[in-house]
C-alpha cells in the first residue's frame, strides 16, 4: 500500500467526505476475509467437501482442458482443480486484488502471516488470532491468475473447454440467463459449465430469486445440455476459533454447450456519462429530488449554531414555508436523530 499523500490534496476534508468514492453496497476489499483463513489454514472438511461436489457431476470425465474459474476468490478450488484434474491450463479470475494477491503467493509456495478476526470468538484469545496461511505445496506450471470482472471477462470467445463458476450465480447483479449466454460464448465447441454454490440469489426482484428447477431450465436454455445435478450439505465457514459457523445445501451441475446462443450487449456497471465524463448529466426526476433534499438538508444543517432548539428550528422551517411547526417538529427529530447515530458510529457526513 503506498502513502496515500493526504497532503497533497487541494479540497478541503469537507468536500472529499462529500464527494468520496462509495463502494458497492455488496462488495468490499475485505468482504471474504474470512475466505482467505478457510481457504488457506483451517478449512480441510470444507476444501475437501467442495472438491468432492465438482468430482461429483464431472463422473469419469476428468479432462478439463482449458478452465477458466469465473470468480475464484481466494483461489483454493481453482487450486485443488488444477492439482488434482487434468487441465491443460487454469485461468482464475477475481476482481478483489487483496484475494488474488493472496491465491498469487501461496499457490507459489508463500507464507502468509495473517490475522483472523472470527465474527464470534469462542474466547478472549480468539478475537484475533495469528494465522499461517499456505498451499499443501507450489502450484504445478500453466496456474494464472487474473485481476479482473467475471462480468467483463477479458478473454476471446471459445477459448475455454471448461468454466467453473464457485458461489457466484447468485451474489452477482447479472440475471442467470444474462451470464449463461456470457459463459456459453466462451467454451469452445462441447465445453461443460460447471457450477458449485448457493443458490441465495441476492436479488430484490423475486421472480429472479430461482429454485433448482427454474435454475435448470435457465441453464438449458442457454444453449446447453439438461444439467447434471448434485446437491450435498457441506460445512460452511466453520472456523475453529468461531462460535459461528453453518452448514450449506450446495447446488453443483455441469452442462454441455449443445449450441451456440446471441451474446449479450457487454455489460455496463455505469453510464458513460459517468465513466468518461464527456457527456451530459441527464437531469432525471430522481435527480430533481435529490437535489431539492440536498438543499433541505443544507439549509437544516446550517440552523445548527450551538443555540437554537429543536422546537426553535422548527419555526424558522414554518416561517420558510417549508413545512408547518407540527410537520416540522418530528421531521427535524428524525433528522437529528439520524445524525447522532452516524456520529456514535463514527461515520462521517
Amino acid at each position: 500500500m503506498q502513502p496515500l499523500g493526504l497532503q497533497t490534496l487541494s479540497g478541503t476534508l469537507e468536500t472529499y467526505l462529500a464527494l468520496r468514492t462509495r463502494l458497492p453496497i455488496d462488495q468490499g476489499l475485505t468482504n471474504y476475509y474470512a475466505n482467505v483463513h478457510r481457504d488457506w489454514c483451517w478449512g480441510d472438511d470444507e476444501n475437501e467437501a467442495s472438491i468432492k461436489q465438482i468430482r461429483a457431476v464431472l463422473h469419469e470425465s476428468a479432462d478439463l482442458g482449458n478452465v477458466l474459474v469465473l470468480g475464484a476468490g481466494a483461489g483454493r478450488l481453482a487450486y485443488d482443480l488444477h492439482m488434482q484434474f487434468d487441465c491443460t491450463c487454469t485461468v482464475v479470475l477475481d476482481f478483489n486484488p487483496m484475494l488474488i494477491l493472496v491465491a498469487h503467493s501461496v499457490t507459489r509456495g508463500g507464507n502468509l502471516k495473517m490475522y483472523e478476526f472470527p465474527i464470534a470468538p469462542r474466547s478472549l484469545e480468539d478475537d484475533a488470532v495469528l494465522r499461517t496461511l499456505s498451499a499443501p505445496k507450489p502450484v504445478s506450471d500453466g496456474f494464472h491468475l487474473v485481476l479482473g470482472d467475471a462480468l467483463r471477462p477479458p478473454f476471446v470467445a471459445e477459448s475455454f473447454n471448461t468454466i467453473i463458476t464457485p458461489w457466484l450465480i447468485d451474489i452477482i447483479t447479472e440475471d442467470l440467463s444474462v451470464l449463461g449466454a456470457r459463459i456459453n460464448g466462451l467454451l469452445k465447441a462441447d465445453g461443460r459449465w460447471v457450477n458449485f454454490g448457493s443458490l441465495a440469489f441476492a436479488n430484490r426482484q423475486y421472480a429472479r430469486q430461482y429454485s433448482p428447477e427454474e435454475a435448470k431450465a435457465i441453464v438449458a436454455e442457454c444453449g446447453f445440455s439438461d444439467p447434471y445435478v448434485s446437491e450435498a450439505t457441506i460445512p460452511y465457514m466453520c472456523s475453529p476459533a468461531s462460535r459461528h459457523g453453518r452448514q450449506e445445501k450446495v447446488f453443483t451441475f455441469s452442462a454441455y454447450k449443445e449450441r451456440g446462443v446471441k451474446q449479450p450487449d457487454r455489460h455496463r456497471a455505469l453510464p458513460d456519462w459517468i465513466v468518461t465524463g464527456k457527456e451530459p448529466v441527464p437531469l432525471s426526476q430522481s435527480f430533481r429530488t435529490q437535489a431539492m433534499s440536498t438543499q433541505v438538508y443544507s439549509f437544516i444543517m446550517s440552523l445548527i449554531d450551538g443555540k437554537r432548539t429543536l422546537q426553535d428550528m422548527a419555526v424558522v422551517l414554518e416561517n420558510q414555508q417549508l413545512m408547518s411547526r407540527d410537520e416540522a417538529e418530528p421531521a427535524i427529530r428524525s433528522f437529528l436523530i439520524k445524525m447522532y447515530d452516524d456520529e456514535q458510529k463514527g461515520a462521517n457526513y
